[in-house]
């Protein structure tokens, strides 16, 4: 079986309080556990491989930087996860920012505009906008529920569900269009 692809070592363990002391094997277990599933959720919220691999990056400098502040017998793969989704997050938002791009979705859009694409999640969340598919994403796959969602976003509860109504509700019609053209 590839490296990769085995399931993560059981926490907990003592490569945590290894990787505190400086015991590089002890990090790069931790790193060759945990890095694809923190890159594929940082690929799913940015659609990019650079920004995801970034992420990536930046997700274990924290956790290298913070090494201290983490328990011993707590799973370490959801504060990873909830660090690179966060740091997903911030990047969408400058971006949006530094775009000037509209809050929600806009049929106008680059996203709306996308050639068909599989009906496969990854392929479907890429026909959204960066925000509705980090709302989708985070909501849907990763559990976060709407005040979580809201309090990231420095939004109510109301926005992120408006979002995600809308975003779900597109993603059904063009779901119904395809099978509507397949059956033609």
């Amino acid at each position: 079986m590839d490296d990769d692809r085995r399931p993560p070592t059981p926490e907990p363990d003592d490569r945590l309080r290894r990787a505190r002391h400086g015991d590089e094997a002890a990090f790069a277990s931790i790193y060759r556990d945990h890095a694809r599933a923190i890159h594929t959720l940082a690929l799913r919220l940015t659609g990019s491989h650079a920004a995801a691999e970034d992420i990536v990056q930046e997700t274990f400098l924290r956790m290298f930087g913070f090494l201290n502040g983490l328990r011993d017998d707590a799973p370490l793969r959801p504060w990873l996860k909830r660090v690179a989704a966060n740091l997903a997050i911030d990047r969408l938002r400058r971006e949006r920012r530094d775009r000037d791009w509209p809050e929600g979705w806009d049929p106008e859009d680059e996203a709306a505009r996308a050639p068909a694409q599989g009906a496969e999640t990854s392929g479907l969340l890429r026909r959204l906008p960066p925000l509705a598919r980090t709302l989708v994403w985070l909501h849907e796959m990763e559990g976060w529920s709407h005040e979580e969602l809201a309090q990231r976003f420095r939004r109510s509860p109301s926005w992120s569900k408006s979002i995600l109504s809308r975003a779900l509700s597109r993603l059904r019609g063009e779901l119904e269009e395809e099978r509507e053209e397949g059956d033609a």
